[in-house]
């Protein structure tokens, strides 16, 4: 463990106050333990970590540079921004932010705004053609880089709100996981802020000042689900504080036995145990 008067340059003018202290442990603790408990580590390797510019992504910039900082991560992290082409996107805040930060980094520019916009009916929303162009994008990045990982900001209330959104939409049980194999199986999938709150994510960026970019494309646009479905987890919380943390506790404690997927369990192969006859 190195000093704590040594200090990455991403932290630099952080709050001394005890209640940031407090909020800054735990988010490096909680992403410490997502990586651990799935199994993210791969000595050596190299990580793609996507940064939109957006809370999320700084967050977890932050919190994988204080691991690698203090030995607890050994790999090395290459920070990507995909400049998607979206009009009045300033495309100078993160290239200057990370030299600034002396965080190695690639800005790649693709212009899937107009593929997106072109595509999509009006009315609809572009979430999911954007995602997927977004994502091809970075798998091909990655594997130009040789990193091993993609790595995203996406933090608990993303995995709850996803969730839900199969639930009610999709008709499945299923949601965001912490650690996935792309189809091609030459690249994982990791979401170390698995365990974090966003409500964490949110005063951490605002207290470091980090230069947020909002998203123009998806966030411009009213009515989609995933915010019909946050507001359904925040009249939730208001009523039940904490529960949040118990729907997310869930996904970890799953009996397949107690659903109803013939997949996941044999229930047709299930026999009672019959008594045996009376011995003479």
């Amino acid at each position: 463990m190195l000093d704590e008067s040594e200090i990455h340059p991403l932290f630099e003018g952080a709050p001394g106050t005890t209640e940031f202290k407090k909020l800054r442990k735990r988010i490096v603790r909680q992403t410490s333990e997502a990586v651990e408990q799935y199994g993210m580590v791969e000595r050596g390797t190299r990580w793609l970590v996507c940064l939109s510019g957006g809370k999320d992504s700084y967050t977890l910039l932050a919190a994988l540079h204080e691991l690698q900082w203090r030995g607890l991560l050994p790999v090395e992290i290459l920070a990507c921004n995909l400049d998607q082409g979206q009009p009045g996107f300033p495309a100078t805040v993160l290239p200057e932010f990370l030299d600034r930060m002396g965080v190695p980094h690639r800005i790649e520019y693709q212009d899937t705004y107009s593929i997106v916009t072109d595509k999509v009916p009006k009315g609809r929303t572009y979430c999911a053609l954007c995602s997927r162009l977004r994502r091809g994008n970075l798998y091909r990045i990655a594997r130009e880089e040789g990193c091993s990982a993609v790595v995203l900001g996406h933090h608990r209330d993303d995995i709850l709100e996803t969730f839900f959104m199969n639930l009610f939409h999709g008709g499945r049980l299923a949601t965001m996981p912490p650690k996935l194999l792309n189809e091609e199986g030459d690249l994982f999938v990791y979401r170390p802020l698995a365990h974090v709150a966003e409500a964490d994510c949110e005063k951490f960026a605002r207290a470091m000042r980090y230069p947020i970019i909002p998203c123009d494309l998806c966030g411009s646009q009213d009515g989609l689900q995933r915010q019909q479905v946050k507001a359904i987890l925040d009249g939730w919380e208001k009523n039940s504080p904490g529960r949040r943390q118990v729907i997310f506790r869930a996904l970890t404690n799953i009996r397949p036995s107690h659903m109803l997927d013939e997949n996941l369990f044999d229930f047709a192969a299930l026999e009672r145990d019959l008594p045996t006859g009376k011995s003479s």
